[in-house]
């Protein structure tokens, strides 16, 4: 397990250029990480294979939280007439009616085994 968090670097494309190699051995020991600009202006960065991964895991799930958020504004949005007590009310009942049905079924299982 890695001690330290990397120290970050930005440098210039021509000095990474040089560099590449020494940079790339530092990057893949997580020791640094390195952001590239050119004309001053941040255009890529050097990072490891487990900074890389994460990205993409952070990328995945980012992904996953708008889906879910897109599907609560879309219901949102299809009872947005409904009173709150309403929707309550009838979650409450669908829940109790979900525990009954799951119920039903833990018992019809317990007794075809006995």
């Amino acid at each position: 397990m890695r001690q330290q968090q990397p120290t970050t670097q930005t440098m210039k494309i021509s000095e990474v250029k040089r560099r590449l190699s020494a940079l790339v051995n530092e990057v893949y020991r997580e020791e640094s990480r390195v952001l590239i600009e050119k004309s001053g202006i941040p255009v890529a960065a050097l990072v490891s294979p487990a900074d890389f991964d994460r990205l993409v895991r952070f990328d995945r799930e980012r992904e996953e939280r708008e889906r879910d958020f897109a599907i609560i504004d879309e219901m949102r949005e299809s009872f947005k007439d409904v009173p709150p007590e309403e929707i309550e009310r009838e979650s409450i009942r669908i829940v109790a009616e979900l525990r009954a049905e799951k119920e039903a079924e833990r018992q019809a299982k317990a007794a075809a085994i006995a």
